[in-house]
């Protein structure tokens, strides 16, 4: 097994960038798949977010491409998020700047003019999210008959957010004689199937079960009834503000994330926390994440979009404000703390009609999280007629998931229709000329009082 980058014969220009980044020694990912790639082997790699995997297809592929060559793109990296695109670019930046190598990074919520204009200065890298490669493409920016390497990163995020239609796309218009790499933390049935579509052959590279969260982060969860609830245990835990130095809340829903930044900002102050979503805008986006790398934001509120791709390596925490309905992303979540063998802390608030999707969690990565007490000095809010029917109605929905049969007091009721019968609702008068059962008085939950009313036959 490589212990050092030089046992990998990288030449003098790569090997000099990789000891100004500071890296000394090869993760585990890296000592088992660059050896491979330099082969030209087909790689399938399973590996949890910060355990350096994006150097351990970058690298090769910087090794082999060696110098600028030409005006169009010989190696194409598909990623799921724009986020996690712009990681990837500052990754082979990196790693390429002692050689003359070009990258550019493709994605939407941006015109496409500055793309297409730096695309045609000539390119040897493309990075883009799967939408924006083939907007361009067939719009005939983009000519792909010099790909030699197709690497599909975060793959199991790619089919969550339904881009396989788009992977195929892709697969048609590349060249067959290729180097396929995929990188994925999970390995679901669609991952599979686009594997088998992609790969031949490959080699599976796999430095820790599929869904392992990182060894380097601890996890608790604690159970609490509501929402108030949960915002009070929040504001309790971020008072100290010497072990939650700086950290992740992630929510569930783009209005969720909005309004615990807006609690959160009116307690700490506009600079300290920003919120990321779908539905802020790139330039926002991109300078809240800059913000927060650099240490001028102590607070991130996300949804998933920023479970992968955002590469902060002291990040203390991650506060799962609400457990993900995707459990796989829980894994993702969590790996943005514990970054590059620091250690880390996750925390989740669990309501009871998030059991469902916990147990699943634990499932999922074969562990129990450790269940904590909530702290004395947190008040716990009686929960509210809404809230209690809206959680009652997730646990039937999640019961009905397990068991089509299972009724509970919320299934719809499917009222039967006998003949041409209108069903009459208690307190309702009849219509006498309306279509009804002839002869018949049909009741539903009650009927009337009177027994024995008829109606006319319609007359023909």
């Amino acid at each position: 097994m490589p212990q050092s980058f030089e046992d990998f014969k990288l030449n003098p220009q790569i090997l000099n960038a990789i000891a100004d980044a500071g890296f000394t020694k090869p993760t585990p990912i890296q000592q088992k798949a660059i050896a491979p790639i330099l082969s030209g082997q087909d790689i399938m790699g399973v590996a949890q977010t910060g355990t350096g995997k994006t150097a351990a297809f970058v690298l090769p592929i910087l090794m082999k491409l060696k110098y600028a060559q030409g005006v169009d793109a010989r190696a194409l990296i598909i990623s799921p998020t724009r986020e996690l695109g712009m990681q990837i670019e500052e990754n082979i930046k990196t790693f390429a700047k002692y050689t003359d190598l070009r990258t550019v990074v493709l994605y939407g919520g941006l015109g496409p003019k500055t793309q297409i204009a730096e695309l045609k200065k000539g390119v040897d890298i493309i990075v883009s999210t799967p939408g924006r490669f083939l907007d361009l493409y067939l719009a005939g920016n983009i000519n792909t008959q010099y790909i030699k390497f197709l690497v599909m990163d975060e793959a199991d995020k790619m089919m969550d957010m339904g881009f396989i239609g788009s992977i195929h796309r892709i697969l048609e218009v590349v060249p067959r004689k290729r180097q396929n790499l995929l990188f994925s933390a999970t390995m679901s049935e669609l991952v599979h199937k686009i594997s088998g579509d992609f790969l031949k052959h490959p080699t599976i590279v796999e430095v820790a079960p599929q869904a392992t969260p990182p060894v380097t982060v601890s996890q608790e969860v604690y159970k609490v009834p509501n929402l108030k609830t949960k915002l009070n245990l929040l504001q309790h835990l971020l008072k100290d503000v010497e072990d939650f130095t700086r950290l992740i809340v992630f929510c569930k829903t783009k209005v969720v994330a909005d309004n615990i930044c807006h609690y959160l900002q009116r307690r700490y102050g506009v600079d300290e926390v920003k919120v990321i979503h779908a539905n802020k805008g790139q330039n926002t986006r991109i300078n809240s994440i800059n913000a927060f790398k650099e240490g001028g934001l102590r607070i991130l509120v996300a949804t998933d979009v920023a479970s992968r791709g955002l590469d902060v390596t002291d990040v203390s925490h991650v506060i799962n404000f609400d457990v993900p309905i995707i459990i796989e992303d829980y894994v993702h979540r969590i790996g943005r703390t514990g970054r590059a063998l620091q250690t880390g802390s996750a925390i989740t608030f669990s309501t009871p009609g998030d059991e469902f999707y916990l147990e699943k969690i634990e499932k999922l990565i074969r562990q129990k999280i450790t269940v904590k007490e909530i702290p004395e000095g947190v008040f716990v809010d009686d929960t509210g007629y809404d809230e209690r029917q809206a959680i009652a109605k997730e646990i039937d929905l999640q019961k009905r998931k397990e068991d089509p049969d299972f009724k509970g007091a919320f299934h719809e009721k499917k009222l039967k229709n006998i003949g041409n019968a209108k069903v009459v609702k208690p307190g309702d008068r009849p219509n006498p000329k309306s279509k009804v059962a002839r002869g018949k008085e049909i009741k539903s939950g009650g009927g009337f009082k009177k027994k024995g009313i008829k109606f006319d036959k319609k007359k023909k």
